[in-house]
């Protein structure tokens, strides 16, 4: 399994936060999904060129978010159990989205029809094949 993790040394944030980050993001997005390998503690640190305490830090925070699971001899796997956390963490990404349309639609001075009906046209679009 290949994720993309990018580390910056600009950041004020650890190493280790920014890899949590990044996975967090990447499992609340939907691009690893329950059930999916991450690569293993050393594989990782070898890939981003840091220590094995740092991506070992990352899993073990992840992993007490009950974001991963370790099995012992297999590997760290993204966690099924977590489900209602995933789908909250997701709406509330949506909803800050929303505020953000919200916002830029007063700003066009749109009405809130307007902008129900540009969102069901776009909704219905999406739908189309």
């Amino acid at each position: 399994m290949i994720i993309n993790i990018i580390l910056s040394n600009a950041s004020s944030d650890p190493i280790y936060i920014q890899i949590m980050n990044q996975i967090r993001q990447s499992i609340l997005n939907g691009d690893l999904k329950a059930g999916d390998s991450l690569p293993s503690i050393r594989q990782l640190a070898k890939d981003l060129q840091v220590s094995v305490i740092t991506t070992k830090r990352a899993y073990e925070e992840l992993e007490k978010e009950q974001l991963i699971d370790t099995v012992v001899g297999k590997g760290c796997f993204v966690s099924g159990a977590n489900k209602d956390f995933i789908r909250e963490q997701r709406m509330k990404r949506l909803e800050e989205k929303m505020m953000e349309i919200i916002r830029e639609s007063k700003e066009l001075s749109l009405s809130q029809q307007d902008v129900i009906e540009h969102l069901t046209l776009l909704f219905e679009e999406e739908q189309t094949p």
